[in-house]
């Protein structure tokens, strides 16, 4: 095998509730995270050389930073069967969304790497290299609905096939994670909210209501979603919520149709996406 083909999937939370930093300056959580139908393609090549060429469409990511350079270097340290690499990621998911995009791509690419140099990674060995390059990308090695706690690194996956329709809304502003953490551990917070296991019941229930009703986000306390979620309630959604720690900010409907009307009507006012929720039925990563 001299290449190797990944679609890294974004991800939307329909339950974040951040509770304590910890020493480690993680937070612990609780959160249902939803794979979606909107990702980035990622293509891996062996090359003669010792090093990692990546190439991006988005030119800022085309550095030392990004984090599949990380995990390349990781890895190389590590497997030493490892030889040089050409990565070309075509970024379709916004960065600085609150949709994981830089943590899918981390855990797509490590993925990629298991298969194109036959590594077999153990379960743990991935987790292990997963958890010290970011707080998600454990989470997003699953392409599926999972519980994740402690710091994203207990997953649970809940059984569930629900397909269903969303509208993704970018606005001008990004928000920068950790800034938003730093937001939320100086304000006095509210009581936290218990929606979690509803979530899990709705989609195990296939209940758009039941889904809808309880969407919760720690950081919609530290986020002005006023404006976008009016709009996407004006236009059939049928819940909203920020996704992650923002700036994205998503609805749920109860239809295609319904989606589409909403798209319609506010692809001219905002930089809007149609996706679907995604549960693979294979073990794709685990």
């Amino acid at each position: 095998m001299d290449k190797v083909y990944i679609k890294a999937r974004a991800k939307i939370n329909l339950s974040l509730e951040v509770s304590d930093k910890r020493e480690d300056n993680y937070h612990n959580l609780q959160s249902v995270f939803q794979k979606i139908n909107l990702y980035d393609e990622i293509y891996i090549y062996k090359t003669k050389n010792d090093s990692i060429e990546l190439n991006t469409n988005i030119e800022e990511l085309n550095n030392k930073e990004n984090i599949i350079y990380k995990a390349y270097i990781k890895l190389k340290e590590k497997y030493k069967g490892i030889t040089g690499i050409k990565v070309e990621l075509n970024k379709r998911i916004p960065i600085q969304a609150g949709l994981a995009g830089g943590s899918t791509d981390c855990a797509g690419f490590i993925l990629g790497m298991n298969k194109l140099f036959n590594l077999n990674l153990t379960k743990n060995e991935i987790i292990s290299l997963g958890s010290s390059l970011g707080a998600d990308v454990v989470p997003c090695m699953y392409n599926k609905a999972i519980l994740a706690e402690g710091i994203g690194d207990v997953i649970t996956e809940i059984d569930t096939n629900f397909k269903y329709y969303i509208l993704i809304i970018k606005p001008e502003n990004s928000c920068n994670t950790k800034e938003m953490y730093n937001k939320l551990d100086s304000k006095k917070r509210e009581t936290k909210k218990k929606n979690t296991m509803n979530i899990i019941k709705a989609l195990e229930k296939k209940d758009i209501e039941l889904l809808s009703n309880n969407l919760y986000n720690s950081f919609e306390e530290v986020v002005d979603t006023k404006n976008i979620k009016n709009d996407l309630i004006n236009n059939k959604a049928q819940g909203t919520l920020l996704a992650g720690s923002g700036s994205c900010v998503f609805g749920v409907f109860k239809n295609k149709e319904d989606a589409k009307f909403a798209y319609k009507n506010l692809k001219d006012k905002y930089r809007t996406y149609i996706t679907t929720s995604y549960n693979s039925s294979r073990r794709e990563i685990f």
